[in-house]
């Protein structure tokens, strides 16, 4: 008999949550605190018509707080879980768990070194975060995988069949002295991927993540990748994304065929003191029913969501407003972790 075989499973899959961590005063929201909110309750509103949102808080009053914001936009407060625990900041897609799955229905928390995105920011209580989840008892079935390796969730895609695709510029900032095979060696083994797909063009200006693949390229059902191109010829980011969307076109699937290759509208540069923002439409957020794609305010903001909804189909294609949250340097899918259907301890 076989052994049980382990591996990350695709976004698309059943789900047992969306794991959040609320934005407060101690955090880097502060300044636009209450805008980040709206987005936030936005978020909980979407995702609570469909599944149950796990909601991080730091003490009572941001318990209360996130409860009185998501009770005005309309969120079911019946699909709401709290857990309280210390944090950072609230980027659950790099500091919370990567959820490996088995045959068996059994799960590991695998808890790679969470760093500040290569030592930009402090981070101490936000790699401690998957620790403390577990001491809180919020998962059943689940071993917790501790990996002295720098990685942030947000700098993998997986097809849930053993393909991993990656940025070389994220990894190599996080590990300069590795080489690429010791890095795939290290994803391989920790992931129990088969293979990794890498990608050496793409960024974002705006994005502080040295180009997560989360904001690029991702993966969706049916041999297919959509990614974020800029059709701006004048637009500094034309070139480069351009060189990355022929590197997606001559990536191969495991059978040996090219994948089908879509390419997400540009929105308008968005400035904000002087500086540009990342909006990128493949930092979009799969969940049970429906696919929850961020809008910017921008005219382009209808065909990304038509695209990526076309991708997914039979679910729900929900709009939500993520200008708030690309000021802080990310979008929808950063602020989001998803939990494997199975994976949480009956309330």
């Amino acid at each position: 008999m076989s052994e049980p075989r382990w591996r990350l499973p695709a976004e698309w899959e059943p789900q047992s949550a969306v794991l959040i961590a609320w934005p407060h005063a101690g955090t880097d929201w502060a300044a636009r605190l209450a805008e980040a909110e709206t987005t936030y309750a936005a978020l909980a509103a979407a995702v609570t018509r469909f599944q149950l949102l796990m909601v991080v808080v730091a003490d009572a009053n941001v318990r209360h707080q996130a409860q009185a914001c998501m009770q005005r936009a309309g969120a079911n407060a019946a699909r709401v879980r709290f857990v309280e625990l210390p944090y950072d900041d609230t980027w659950l897609r790099d500091s919370g768990p990567i959820t490996l799955s088995n045959d068996d229905g059994r799960f590991q928390l695998t808890d790679f070194r969470f760093t500040g995105w290569g030592g930009k920011f402090g981070a101490e209580r936000d790699d401690a975060l998957i620790a403390g989840l577990m001491r809180a008892g919020v998962f059943t079935q689940a071993t917790h995988t501790r990996i002295d390796w720098a990685l942030e969730g947000g700098g993998i895609e997986s097809d849930g069949t053993g393909t991993i695709l990656t940025t070389w510029r994220c990894l190599h900032q996080r590990h300069p002295d590795a080489s690429r095979a010791q890095m795939e060696a290290v994803l391989r083994d920790a992931l129990h991927a088969e293979r990794v797909l890498w990608l050496d063009h793409g960024y974002l200006e705006g994005d502080d993540t040295d180009a997560h693949i989360d904001t690029l390229a991702r993966f969706a059902p049916g041999q297919n990748i959509v990614y974020q191109a800029c059709n701006d010829a004048q637009d500094h980011h034309h070139a480069e994304l351009q060189r990355m969307g022929a590197e997606l076109a001559a990536l191969r699937t495991r059978s040996g065929e090219p994948y089908r290759v879509h390419a997400l509208p540009w929105a308008r540069p968005i400035i904000d003191e002087g500086r540009r923002l990342a909006a990128s439409y493949a930092n979009y957020l799969v969940i049970n029913g429906a696919v929850l794609v961020p809008a910017y305010g921008d005219a382009a903001d209808t065909e990304a969501a038509r695209l990526i909804g076309a991708l997914h189909p039979g679910r729900a294609v929900v709009p939500v407003p993520c200008r708030p949250l690309i000021w802080q340097n990310g979008s929808l899918h950063c602020i989001t972790m998803q939990l494997p259907a199975g994976v949480l301890a009956t309330p």
